[in-house]
């Protein structure tokens, strides 16, 4: 006899029917898979956009420089760090050897010393021949430009590659997003929790002081204190933290509120289930709805109140990737319009990227739609 134990589908239908209503939304379908590989691509960057070669062969060595720093002693030179741009350096690995460069052969912080014109830059592809010769003359060669060391997007105002810091500017921006969106959403999630299920005084107290705590000018108190505090990333998500926990608070308490009176809720309490545990395994399920409902859209302030603080100049340091800081150079250089129309464009099509996944979100969890 057959005693075959019956396999438990890995989605619930419940489940199933959320992910069929998520794919049936095809603009925040499509929109989930551009943003997830442009994020995955940028996690990268490194192998992506780099001034110095991923592997190279050097005398029968295998080195790898993007994983390690060697001195310019070992090519021949004197010097603690080794510039692989150098043409001096570039012949001499050349003649003893290969390198596998990025397709991209700056960093987000390589400055470019041989531009054909003044920075900011225009974009390689839009020179002339004459400026192609008079840059290939300053880098010690003949011809034209090479398709090798051209600025695709032209250049900043301290001659940085555009394209470079943009996918450098990328990944910062939604790392910084994710995980300060993440930890308020935790915060949030417990505060309102608290405040919906006990009620009473409880709930009372905790809402005056949000009450009060949003009242707060957030944005002139960012300022203030990024002014007196050396602004690093992790320092700027503290503080940015100690307002954006709000955001999912009162959803949450909304949802305890509505089902700390349920029957099953009764029930278990009647059993003598902890609090913590009612709270967590019966009452959690129903807010994380409306929460990951809302979710895309707190990452999406995260990374926009980041980006004002970048362009007002009081967000991450000086020299790092930061959009904000390139519509900065697009507003101080507006003889450079490429400066603000590539940070413009590459912070609308990523918010716009997180909101059409936040409204498949919305559908997918929506009781009333159903995939057809």
């Amino acid at each position: 006899m057959d005693q075959t134990v019956p396999q438990r589908p890995f989605l619930s239908p419940l489940n199933r029917r959320r992910l069929a209503n998520f794919r049936a939304n095809r603009r925040g379908y499509v929109s989930f898979w551009i943003f997830a590989i442009l994020f995955v691509a940028s996690l990268f960057a490194e192998f992506i956009a780099n001034d110095r070669p991923i592997v190279a062969s050097y005398k029968g060595e295998i080195i790898v420089p993007i994983l390690k720093d060697y001195p310019e002693e070992k090519f021949g030179g004197f010097l603690a760090f080794t510039d692989y741009r150098d043409p001096v350096v570039a012949q001499e690995i050349a003649r003893n050897g290969w390198a596998l460069w990025p397709p991209i052969r700056f960093s987000y912080d390589t400055h470019n010393l041989n531009l054909p014109t003044p920075a900011p830059s225009p974009p390689t592809w839009t020179l002339s021949e004459d400026q192609c010769r008079e840059q290939a003359r300053r880098m010690g060669r003949e011809g034209g430009c090479s398709s090798l060391e051209w600025n695709w997007l032209g250049t900043d105002d301290q001659g940085r590659d555009v394209l470079a810091r943009v996918i450098y500017g990328f990944r910062l921006s939604v790392l910084f997003g994710l995980i300060l969106a993440g930890i308020s959403s935790v915060v949030g999630i417990a505060a309102g929790a608290v405040q919906g299920y006990f009620g009473g005084w409880t709930d009372l107290v905790m809402q005056r002081f949000i009450e009060i705590w949003t009242s707060v000018p957030a944005l002139y108190l960012l300022i203030i204190i990024s002014a007196m505090v050396t602004p690093g990333f992790w320092v700027l998500l503290g503080i940015l933290l100690l307002f954006s926990w709000v955001s999912l608070v009162g959803v949450v308490r909304a949802e305890f509120l509505r089902a700390r009176n349920f029957e099953y809720v009764r029930a278990a309490r009647a059993l003598g289930v902890p609090d913590w545990r009612i709270m967590i395994r019966h009452v959690l399920p129903n807010a994380m709805v409306a929460t990951l409902t809302f979710l895309p859209f707190v990452i999406n302030g995260s990374i926009t109140t980041l980006t004002s603080l970048d362009f007002l100049g009081f967000g991450l340091p000086p020299g790092s990737p930061s959009l904000g800081e390139l519509l900065a150079q697009g507003k101080s250089n507006v003889q450079a319009p490429w400066l603000g129309l590539v940070g413009f464009a590459v912070i609308a099509l990523m918010l716009s990227l997180l909101v059409f996944v936040g409204e498949a979100v919305r559908d997918a969890f929506d009781p009333r739609k159903t995939f057809q």
